[in-house]
């Protein structure tokens, strides 16, 4: 035992005598990641003291400390609450569609920027992809509310074609797709800069010993291209299947109406209008918590099927 003691006593003094030595040698780099350790721990590991309020009878008046405590109330309130279900598709609709649609465009649009051989035409076309992603969700929205609205272009083209007259945005059946596609407009170009950083990454030889054997531009990009950026493309789709019921609520506060509910209201939009319109704070605050524990669950889940699957896995 003493034996045992000893050497665990001589580990940790080595252990600490290491980080001496590397904060000393690398202090330069630890004063670096100072801003952001301390913009983690400001507003995102402390605000978690506020998660309480969701197992509590929250009143803005008795604070955190002197509200009574209500266990899991709030959470049996909201899986018993008839707009549950219909919360929970509408989420998984629209979240499944961005899979789907929004998150394999980005992909696509590297590997097409990535053929793109004049270097002035790539550096236009790449500035002009990116430039969406800078507008604000505010004006995204005016811009999609005047083109689907009376007058204007796309309801135009639409009400030729035999459609509705009226604001698109007062049907429920139109509200996903008008989603999905401005989600695609405004994030195709920004979501494919780390897929052309990791193009960049592919060692040009194995397309010059492919063109030697023959191989033309498709089976180069299906052997050599999307094997090379495969990693990439896992660690991203994990990601965003961590975030799978985190849909983007700005946006769709910023478009819907009491006409679509039925398929724009989400649970992210459902938190706000219970807790910053309704005041039910502790109540929006446990159906926040349950969407990131199921998110976290997810993200765990399949992080831990693409390690037994592949190689490549976010630990």
């Amino acid at each position: 035992m003493a034996r045992k003691k000893a050497a665990k006593s001589g580990k940790s003094q080595d252990l600490g005598i290491r980080l001496k030595s590397d904060l000393k040698r690398n202090y330069k780099l630890y004063l670096m990641i100072l801003p952001v350790l301390a913009y983690y721990i400001l507003f995102h590991y402390k605000p978690m003291y506020g998660a309480l309020i969701a197992f509590q009878d929250y009143r803005p008046i008795k604070g955190i400390s002197g509200s009574d405590w209500v266990g899991f109330l709030h959470f049996k309130t909201f899986f018993q609450n008839p707009d549950f279900p219909i919360i929970l598709k509408n989420t998984l609709v629209i979240s499944i569609s961005s899979l789907i649609f929004v998150f394999p465009s980005a992909i696509i649009l590297a590997l097409l920027f990535n053929e793109v051989k004049l270097k002035s035409l790539k550096f236009v076309s790449q500035s002009l992809s990116y430039l969406p992603h800078f507008i604000s969700a505010v004006v995204v929205c005016g811009m999609v509310k005047t083109f689907v609205s009376r007058g204007g272009v796309i309801l135009q083209l639409v009400t030729a074609l035999g459609g509705p007259k009226s604001s698109l945005l007062n049907f429920p059946q139109y509200f996903v797709p008008i989603y999905i596609l401005t989600d695609i407009w405004q994030a195709v170009g920004w979501n494919s800069i780390i897929y052309l950083a990791a193009l960049s990454g592919i060692d040009q030889e194995l397309y010059e010993a492919a063109k030697i054997d023959g191989a033309n531009k498709w089976k180069q990009v299906i052997h050599i291209t999307i094997p090379g950026i495969m990693p990439t493309i896992t660690i991203m789709f994990i990601l965003a299947v961590g975030g799978l019921l985190s849909v983007g609520h700005e946006k769709i506060i910023l478009l819907y109406n009491p006409n679509i509910y039925e398929t724009a209201d989400v649970i992210n939009s459902y938190v706000y209008r219970m807790g910053l319109q309704k005041l039910n704070y502790s109540y929006s605050a446990a159906v926040g918590m349950m969407n990131s524990i199921v998110n976290f669950t997810l993200l765990i889940i399949f992080n831990k099927i693409s390690a037994k699957f592949s190689e490549t896995s976010l630990w």
